[in-house]
């Protein structure tokens, strides 16, 4: 992939390292909540539920379960961006290969697309639901 785009658009080294420590404490924590959020679904205290209880615990399983899916894709996001570190391609549109920029990685650490290319998928997908 070329870049297109001037040197002085580029992340610092300074810049990548910040975000790596973003990226990595991140990480951790998902880890972390996924091990409690674990250790809670398989605490199991059915013995002395009645039904309404049993209720209550199976609709905030079902929650944990979607909550720990949603937790799953982003501790993947964040590998695919601590690889593309490692890789000297974070930071780099993966559709255009433009930057994207500091200021935006910071609000979104995973970004894989400039704000332009984003703005231009976001806009498909709303046409495709419209359809």
């Amino acid at each position: 992939m070329s870049n297109t785009f001037p040197p002085d658009e580029y992340l610092t080294s300074d810049e990548v390292d910040t975000l790596h420590g973003v990226l990595s404490e991140q990480l951790n924590g998902l880890l972390k909540q996924s091990k409690e959020a674990l250790h809670d679904l398989t605490d199991v205290r059915a013995a002395d539920a009645d039904a309404l209880d049993l209720a209550v615990s199976e609709s905030n399983r079902d929650f944990s379960l979607r909550l720990a899916d949603r937790e799953r894709r982003l501790m993947s996001k964040i590998r695919h961006a601590l690889a593309r570190i490692q890789e000297g391609e974070y930071g780099v549109c993966e559709s255009c290969g433009a930057a994207i920029t500091y200021k935006r990685l910071l609000a979104r650490p995973v970004a894989t697309l400039c704000i332009d290319c984003k703005t231009e998928a976001e806009q498909l997908e709303r046409r495709k639901q419209v359809f």
